[in-house]
This record gives C-alpha cells, sequence and structure tokens, in this order.
C-alpha cells in the first residue's frame, strides 16, 4: 500500500524557504514605508516654503512663527495638537512651542530635533524630523528661502 503526503523532512525545508523570504522581505518593506514617510516630509516643506515666501511678500520679513499671531498661516492638515492622533508622521517647524512654532506628527519625534531651524529677516530654515526606521535616529531634513531642500541626517544610511 502506498501513502501519499509530505514528510516531516520536506515540510521543514518548506517552513525554512519561507522563513529566509520573509527575513530577506522584511527589512525591504520597512525601508519601502520609511521612503514614503519621507515624501510626506518633501511635501509638507514645500508647503512651508510657499507660507513662509507669501509672508514675505504681505510683510517683508520670515517668520518663525508657523501658526497663531505673526504667523505664515501654516499648519499640518487635520492638526489635532500634535503626537500619535496625527495623520502626519514627521515633526515640523523651529523651536518653540507646540502648535505654534512647530507641530508634532504621529512618530512623536521630540521638537528638541529641531534645533538648526531658524528665520530671520532675511532668511529661514525649517526643520522636518521623523524616526521613520523605529530606531531611535531621527531623519532629519531642512528646507531654506532658496527651496533647496537637505537631509542632514539620513535615516535611511545603515
Amino acid at each position: 500500500m502506498k501513502r501519499s503526503g509530505f514528510t516531516l523532512i520536506e515540510l521543514m525545508i518548506v517552513v525554512a524557504i519561507i522563513a529566509f523570504l520573509a527575513m530577506v522581505s522584511v527589512p525591504t518593506f520597512t525601508r519601502f514605508l520609511a521612503k514614503a514617510k519621507r515624501a510626506e516630509a518633501y511635501m509638507n516643506l514645500s508647503s512651508i516654503y510657499a507660507a513662509q515666501k507669501a509672508h514675505w511678500a504681505e510683510h517683508g520679513k520670515y517668520s518663525d512663527i508657523l501658526s497663531g499671531q505673526g504667523g505664515i498661516g501654516w499648519q499640518p492638515e487635520g492638526y489635532k495638537g500634535g503626537g500619535a492622533k496625527e495623520n502626519f508622521y514627521y515633526t515640523y517647524g523651529f523651536p518653540g512651542s507646540e502648535g505654534r512654532n512647530y507641530f508634532t506628527g504621529k512618530l512623536n519625534t521630540a521638537g528638541s530635533h529641531l534645533s538648526e531651524a531658524s528665520a530671520s529677516p532675511t532668511g529661514f530654515k525649517v526643520v522636518a524630523a521623523g524616526d521613520i526606521m523605529g530606531n531611535g535616529k531621527p531623519d532629519i531634513l531642512v528646507i531654506d528661502e532658496n527651496n533647496a531642500v537637505t537631509i542632514v541626517q539620513d535615516a535611511l544610511v545603515n
């Protein structure tokens, strides 16, 4: 009598192959998600740049206030007070206070990473910071008055 089916060895080999494929694909998928989050930062930094230029055209100076009295009138879409409940990932802005000088995204990256940001009557640097890889090393991007985006700290580099 002939029995059909898989032996334990064959099943173990299949499980090992699946585990290997998962091990190879998970870091690639994580990196893909991080790049998508960075795309959000580029879009929001461009939006802040446009708001700064409009503010300069109207007032003759740039501002380190994103929202509120004397500000450029910018805040992330659907802002809810900062933190895990937000729809955006990065923290954007200047050193100062939440909801006025900066906005904290769902990655909860501390405002202390915005220290490179500044504004003067003739120029500005706005920072976006986010721990997109979840390893404690934030991705830090800066846009200036010339619309030049610089990656200060690249979280995608191993």
